[in-house]
């Protein structure tokens, strides 16, 4: 008996070095660590005071980063929320799975739009869960709810992967907060009143000359008219007038909770609804995601926050992200023991966005020397984020990596720790980041990064490994309005074609390692190299274009308007109102 016990523990051990030699780690760390995944929603990187702000107090995020590794040029796969979040959540460019646009809305817009991420991709939730993963959401999903029904939940968390939703099926905006100018569609919703208006105008015309004889006309005209410009009104005015209701809701799996949401308490449901998951889940293992909707505008933010930082309100929000999200969660896990034994991640969806102001007050981030924001092209601004990992024990405090990463591999590196398979039936652009975290690995494995705007490629990033310099090729870049302003203020946001655009022929080239501000483009005619990086870089485009399928366009005009029988509601629409969740947050 005592042999074949000692036969036992032997063949134990043997397979047991066997699989950490495979993973790349050492016999003491867990097989399967929980997972928990920080994304922060239009966060600059010079937000933050790790990556160089002093003024922005964000000790949490600072301690995560010492006790971890930090990135330094961490790239978004997009530049604004939805098809940026899509690739994160695939390892995939936008334009593979349909989720890159090729109009001006280049995010979903509506709860009740058919658009959203296609059933047949698979995240890295839906693989964690073949593992054994218990996978929760918590906060902001804006990947679409439905297709063809109401309750049909195609595109919804629940089919995508994971186990668990709490949270918002779309995004913040202004019109969830009542006072505030509307911020969806505003520049088409004043065209709309002023077509409203005109139309009104002449049917009282057409109806006073009618009553005065100045006009012949018959009175069937003057009632199509009416009947013309009053369905026109009832359609616009019944998606935009009511802004609040259809898109600012909270579900809990496939129930709403709250119609139209009550943001005065937002942060704190979502905060229980974090720490519940991790308290049902702590015997693991688990996947955690829980997607911020700080620091999107407008910016809500609770009395205890309110004028405490040297930014006005954008600034309080950030610092009420780092304490009421960062510092809680971590804290629990610790007060849990899981501390040694969970995998996390903080990152940002895209750079912070400049335009977003009211009068003379910043409402969007700061992007530190990097030139750009949200939305616009291929400028680092716009797509160099923040990007910190912490797992004591395993991978080493204090490390600074300077390589080129993407939010994209996220996905490989948390299918790797789960011990899962990434899918073999399609193209993944993601890399298994742990070689390059535990200092295994010196170099990133990525040598071509291709940044969109929507499905139009601006940029391509190379980075020459064996000297070390990072090219970055500028094809399309936005023209700032007014000129020099470093934004686009006059528009509002900026757009990826038409003639707010230019493209350059040959393209704008800077060697990033040299000058990371983009602000000095390199000449053929003096730089060496030019021609040679040129041409390295355009056959990289080939050879990425041939990997291209064509999918159907999910954020296509028609998969973006409102419909309204597929709007989300909780009661009988058009009366959608509830408040399921009373005062839960004095639980807390």
């Amino acid at each position: 008996v005592i042999i074949l016990c000692f036969r036992r523990y032997l063949l134990m051990t043997l397979t047991s070095c066997v699989f950490w030699n495979t993973f790349g780690f050492s016999p003491a760390v867990d097989s399967k660590p929980n997972i928990l995944l920080f994304l922060a929603d239009d966060l600059g990187i010079g937000d933050i005071g790790c990556y160089g702000n002093n003024s922005i107090r964000t000790p949490n995020i600072d301690h995560l980063a010492r006790e971890g590794v930090k990135l330094t040029q961490h790239i978004a796969a997009a530049l604004v929320c939805t098809p940026s979040r899509a690739a994160f959540l695939t390892g995939r460019y936008p334009i593979r799975s349909g989720m890159a646009s090729s109009n001006r809305y280049r995010t979903l817009q509506w709860n009740a739009g058919p658009g959203g991420l296609p059933a047949n991709e698979t995240t890295f939730a839906r693989l964690l869960k073949q593992q054994g993963y218990s996978t929760g959401l918590i906060g902001k999903w804006h990947q679409g709810v439905n297709c063809e029904s109401f309750n049909d939940h195609c595109h919804h968390p629940l089919n995508h992967g994971f186990d668990y939703f709490y949270g918002m099926p779309l995004t913040l905006r202004n019109n969830c907060q009542k006072n505030k100018p509307p911020e969806l569609d505003a520049a088409l919703q004043a065209k709309l009143w002023l077509y409203s208006q005109i139309i009104s105008l002449a049917v009282l015309t057409l109806t006073a000359g009618k009553l005065t004889g100045l006009i012949s006309i018959c009175w069937k005209i003057i009632a199509c008219f009416t009947f013309v410009g009053s369905l026109f009104f009832t359609y616009w005015y019944s998606s935009y007038g009511f802004v609040q209701y259809w898109n600012c809701i909270l579900m809990r799996n496939h129930d709403v909770t709250e119609q139209p949401m009550r943001l005065d308490r937002t942060a704190l449901l979502m905060l229980k609804e974090a720490i519940s998951f991790i308290k049902r889940n702590r015997y693991g293992p688990f996947l955690l995601f829980v997607s911020f909707l700080h620091v999107h505008t407008p910016l809500f933010t609770t009395a205890k926050f309110l004028g405490k930082s040297r930014h006005g309100l954008y600034g309080d929000n950030v610092e009420e992200m780092d304490w009421m999200w960062v510092r809680k969660i971590l804290d629990f896990l610790d007060q849990e023991g899981l501390k040694n034994h969970t995998f996390t991640y903080f990152a940002s969806d895209h750079g912070g966005h400049l335009e977003a102001q009211n009068g003379s007050a910043q409402l969007g981030g700061w992007n530190g020397i990097y030139k750009g924001g949200k939305g616009m092209g291929g400028w680092e601004g716009g797509i160099r984020v923040p990007g910190i990992f912490r797992w004591p024990g395993v991978l080493p405090a204090g490390t600074v990596i300077d390589e080129p990463t993407s939010l994209m591999d996220i996905y490989p590196t948390v299918v790797h720790l789960a011990g899962g398979i990434l899918p073999s039936d399609r193209v993944i652009d993601g890399r298994n980041l742990v070689p390059l975290l535990q200092g295994r690995a010196q170099k990133s494995e990525h040598e071509f990064l291709f940044h969109y705007c929507g499905s139009y490629l601006h940029a391509v990033r190379w980075h020459q490994k064996d000297s070390g310099a990072i090219w970055k090729a500028h094809y399309v870049t936005p023209i700032f309005s007014p000129p020099g302003a470093g934004a686009c203020y006059d528009r509002g946001f900026c757009p990826c074609f038409g003639e707010g655009v230019t493209h350059h022929h040959p393209p704008l080239l800077f060697d990033l390692s040299q000058d990371p501000s983009e602000a000095k483009p390199l000449l053929a005619d003096t730089e060496p190299l030019f021609n040679t990086v040129i041409r390295k870089i355009e056959k990289a485009i080939e050879e990425h274009r041939r990997t291209l399928t064509p999918v159907p366009e999910q954020l296509s005009v028609s998969n973006v308007v409102w419909k309204p029988w597929l709007q989300p509601c909780c009661g009988t629409f058009p009366f959608c109102w509830c408040d399921k969740e009373g005062d839960s947050t004095q639980t807390l």
